[in-house]
Order: C-alpha cells, then structure tokens, then sequence
C-alpha cells in the first residue's frame, strides 16, 4: 500500500513524506521518503528510547494484534533512532525494553542536503512479535493503524498523517481515528 501523508492542523504543505506499508509474513515494513525545507529538519536524538518525536520524524501507530485494545507507536527520527511504547492511550504508556527495541530492523539513508531543502529515507520492518501476535494471527485481526510526520522542535514545527485525524490541536495519540492498512 503507498500512501502519501497530509498536512493537519495549518501545518506547511512543503513538507513531503510517501510511505511504503507491506506486510510479510513475520513484519510489518514500512519504507519512508520525506523532503522537508530545512526549517522544518531537525535531528539532536542518538539514543533508542529518546523523545525522537522533538526531531524530524515519522511513526507508525498499530492497535495491538491480541485485541487487547492497545496500541504501540513506533517513532523513527533520521537516523533510524526510536522511541515506541504501548497501552491505552497516551498517558498509560510502557515503553519497549532495549531487547524489543533491538528487534525493529531500520536502515537509514545519508540525509541529503539540496540547497534548502532536506531529504531522507528509511526502511522498517516491525516484527508481529512486538503487536503479540503472529501470522495467523492476521486473519482475526486486521492491521488498524496511522502513519505520521512530525518535527516539533524543529524552527517550523509540523503535523502531517496518512489518515485524518479530527482534533482542534495535534494528537496523535488517537485510535479512533485509525484505519486498517
């Protein structure tokens, strides 16, 4: 499924994100390309478990696959760093432990600076594992779920989403408002 993000809440039309969502038989793997003026670019976060969603950044929210009723976000800033925690909504969180982060496959390009405007790619591949669930699992539960970009440290910050998100201010953190993949 290609998807191309739009922007909400009055945020800029430069910046430009196309995803790639495919679904293999253990992962899902989702491929990023985003260009975005400089003002709108930042990147500080070095560490998994960082808040990468201050940096130049896509995520992919998912609804737990054991229906449960939770989600898990997953936040990837340019250099492939992540911060992704699961639960209910967005104050009862529990974060990944170092041995799920290190399960998430990434693969992050040289970040390409073409006059003033910036450009970036990133590969993927989130293991069913970390939604519980497996293969089989897919045919009881369909992949709900959103894609976002954000930046909110950055000089221009920004709020783009594959789906519509109703809300006067930005929340991501909305799974009434996702939509199956």
């Amino acid at each position: 499924m290609s998807i191309v993000l739009s922007p909400l809440w009055n945020s800029t039309s430069e910046v430009s994100v196309k995803a790639i969502v495919e679904v293999a038989e253990q992962f899902l793997q989702v491929s990023f390309a985003v260009q975005e003026p400089q003002k709108c670019f930042c990147q500080n976060k070095e560490c998994d478990g960082e808040f990468v969603w201050q940096d130049s950044c896509v995520e992919v929210f998912l609804e737990m696959l054991d229906g449960s009723g939770d989600y898990v976000n997953f936040e990837f800033n340019s250099k492939g760093v992540c911060y992704s925690a699961r639960g209910k909504d967005r104050q009862n969180r529990t974060e990944l432990t170092n041995a799920e982060y290190l399960q998430i496959e990434r693969n992050a390009s040289e970040i390409l600076f073409e006059g003033t405007t910036v450009r970036w790619f990133l590969f993927v591949k989130i293991p069913f594992a970390l939604l519980h669930a497996k293969w089989d699992d897919l045919r009881a539960f369909p992949i709900r779920g959103n894609i976002y970009k954000c930046a909110d440290n950055a000089q221009e910050p920004h709020y783009l989403s594959a789906f519509p998100i109703k809300t006067e201010k930005p929340d991501f953190h909305r799974p009434e408002f996702f939509s199956e993949f």
